[in-house]
């Protein structure tokens, strides 16, 4: 007389490109509702309610109840799903923290290159000084 549930769909979402994993989850929600559509309509005042209304027959009410409670239970299922959308937008804080450590990381290289060329230039002027000062010295040695 009545349908069993549909399962919802499990919900993997790993996928290479940003507009690939847009596109997969709009299906994945789109499959959620379609599920939730399924378990509501069994619920909705049509043959199965006025049969409760004209019988005495406590199987009825059994049949409205438990497509009550499907739909319940799909409606729990699309909530999770929407929740856990939301919290994987967000990233972890071991994410923070590695994408943090990265930024300092990079910046730690860009400041040594940069201490090793200021020391390069500052090796090259001590250089060119003492050159200088040997020239110096030697044209006073002349004098």
């Amino acid at each position: 007389m009545t349908e069993a549930p549909q399962e919802l769909p499990s919900l993997p979402l790993t996928t290479t490109t940003p507009q690939t994993r847009q596109h997969k989850q709009r299906e994945e929600m789109m499959m959620c509702v379609a599920a939730l559509e399924a378990a509501l309509l069994p619920c909705l005042p049509a043959r199965e309610l006025q049969a409760v209304d004209r019988s005495a027959h406590s199987s009825h009410q059994i049949d409205v109840e438990r497509h009550a409670r499907d739909f319940m239970e799909a409606a729990k299922k699309l909530q999770l799903y929407f929740i856990s959308l939301q919290h994987e937008d967000q990233p972890t804080k071991e994410e923070m923290l590695r994408k943090e450590i990265s930024v300092m990381e990079e910046e730690l290289k860009t400041k040594s290159e940069l201490i090793k060329k200021q020391e390069g230039l500052i090796v090259a002027w001590r250089k060119e000084l003492k050159e200088q000062l040997e020239r110096h010295t030697a044209e006073l040695q002349r004098v």
